[in-house]
């Protein structure tokens, strides 16, 4: 895929937060000079070839009173394809990747209190027959990751 100026700005703009505005992303348009309607496209092309895999919001989960634990796995690597499918399958699942290591697959659990992340990881352990190893966060970082297009 190639990426344009506008493209670029478009993916460059959409990292920062969105306006509180009715229309957040007519807004950001006119920032940019753009329709909403173009903007939109540009965000739905990028999702269709794989640019981006995901687009929304990120909220905190024990702000709002829930709870949230990185999760790792050691997947067999012929059968990663198919545990991806079943981990990610549940909606307790924010994002899910793929890493070069014994602990191949790091995931993300959020659910609305501590016995959910248990209960998830539980029902991944047994769906899958493979441990899910749980690091509950101890402390808080923020590094305000961004990548520019």
């Amino acid at each position: 895929m190639s990426l344009d100026a506008t493209d670029r700005a478009v993916l460059n703009r959409l990292q920062e937060d969105l306006p509180l505005v009715p229309r957040p992303f007519a807004a950001v348009a006119a920032e940019l000079g753009l329709s909403e309607a173009d903007l939109l496209a540009r965000v739905a092309r990028f999702r269709e070839e794989g640019l981006i895999t995901r687009f929304g919001p990120f909220f905190d989960a024990e702000a709002m009173g829930g709870a949230f634990c990185l999760c790792a796995m050691a997947v067999p690597v012929d059968r990663f394809e198919e545990v991806t499918h079943l981990v990610n399958a549940h909606p307790e699942v924010a994002h899910n990747y793929a890493r070069s290591h014994t602990l191949n697959m790091w995931f993300v659990l959020a659910t609305e209190d501590a016995a959910g992340i248990a209960a998830a990881a539980d029902a991944i352990e047994a769906e899958t027959g493979l441990r899910v190893l749980r690091f509950p966060k101890l402390q808080e970082f923020f590094i305000g990751f961004r990548v520019a297009a």
